[in-house]
């Protein structure tokens, strides 16, 4: 069953981390708490997998924590505030190098993407020199990282010296470039779905920077993160919500009537908006980490790092393929 949710805040969850210690593994019972963003697209999968019958056929529960944004789930993860979160492997990468030992297993392949209104004279990103650029999640996030390292790689240049930077929120981030308070936005890929359905251009995918700085495959970066001691402590859990996630995503891959069904969480303007959505997630349904998908993981961690400043480097920052869950292993 899907039990009722609750809402973490920030600032809620900055308390809980700062006040608890670190859990140590030990026998669990009771849900699996899943922290989600209220409008995230993980919500779809959850869903289906509790139309579907799914987590009864596999015998999990799971509790839906609500989170307010996306900076609030590594809080709530590392505070024992929720088993199970979605985020970057980069982030999960950091936090082993701090000795949080953490295990990721791939969810979305799914990128955003540098996006400008239609009548924008940036036609490039050498273009948006000078203009006001909003980027989503803070200095340290993966894409923000790889833009500068493309920039400086194939355009000679650096990015960050040339515009004006606003970090955000994902939705106020959207909201401000068709207000016209930014010129373009670096933003995650469902805001930019819908931006595109208003109208809104795409000057460069986060895909094709990867594919200009030679990494292939592109691996999936967001993706199911939980700590070692949970693994211990809840192993067989963690293994059916995966399998879940799989049967889930293979009845969202190729069904309308579970597409019909998420329209009210989707919160579409469109059919076309709805529509773009759906092709979205479901091309980005990403496939069980391989060796080559670590190899590609390990170059781009090179990359991030030496764009990076002190903030993401940290202390002992080092690609570490313990991370990786593999599937079977």
């Amino acid at each position: 069953m899907i039990a009722r949710r609750t809402l973490l805040t920030g600032a809620a969850a900055l308390t809980a981390v700062a006040t608890l210690a670190p859990l140590r593994a030990q026998a669990q019972t009771g849900p699996l708490k899943v922290g989600t963003v209220k409008f995230g697209s993980v919500n779809w999968l959850i869903e289906t997998i509790r139309a579907e019958g799914i987590d009864k056929a596999l015998g999990l529960d799971l509790a839906m924590v609500e989170l307010s944004n996306n900076q609030a789930g590594p809080i709530s993860l590392l505070s024992g505030g929720s088993d199970v979160i979605v985020s970057d492997w980069t982030w999960a990468l950091r936090q082993r190098g701090h000795g949080e030992a953490l295990k990721f297993a791939p969810y979305s392949s799914t990128l955003g993407g540098v996006i400008v209104p239609a009548n924008s004279p940036i036609k490039s990103v050498a273009g948006l020199a000078g203009h006001r650029l909003g980027v989503a999640g803070s200095g340290i996030d993966k894409s923000w990282l790889l833009l500068q390292a493309y920039a400086r790689k194939k355009l000679g240049f650096d990015i960050a010296s040339k515009v004006t930077i606003q970090f955000g929120s994902a939705p106020l981030l959207a909201e401000q470039v068709r207000d016209g308070k930014l010129d373009a936005t670096l933003n995650f890929w469902t805001q930019n779905v819908r931006l595109e359905a208003l109208g809104f251009r795409q000057v460069i995918g986060m895909k094709d920077v990867m594919s200009e700085l030679a990494i292939d495959p592109i691996p999936a970066f967001v993706g199911f993160v939980w700590k070692e001691a949970t693994q211990a402590a809840r192993g067989p859990q963690i293994a059916n919500l995966l399998k879940a996630a799989d049967q889930a995503n293979a009845i969202l891959a190729k069904s309308d009537t579970a597409w019909t069904r998420l329209k009210p969480l989707m919160k579409a303007q469109s059919d076309t908006e709805a529509n773009a959505l759906r092709a979205a997630y479901v091309s980005g349904i990403a496939a069980p980490w391989r060796d080559a998908d670590m190899k590609s993981a390990e170059k781009i961690m090179g990359l991030l790092i030496e764009a990076g400043d002190t903030e993401f480097i940290g202390a002992g920052t080092k690609f570490d393929p313990k991370l990786f869950h593999v599937a079977n292993t």
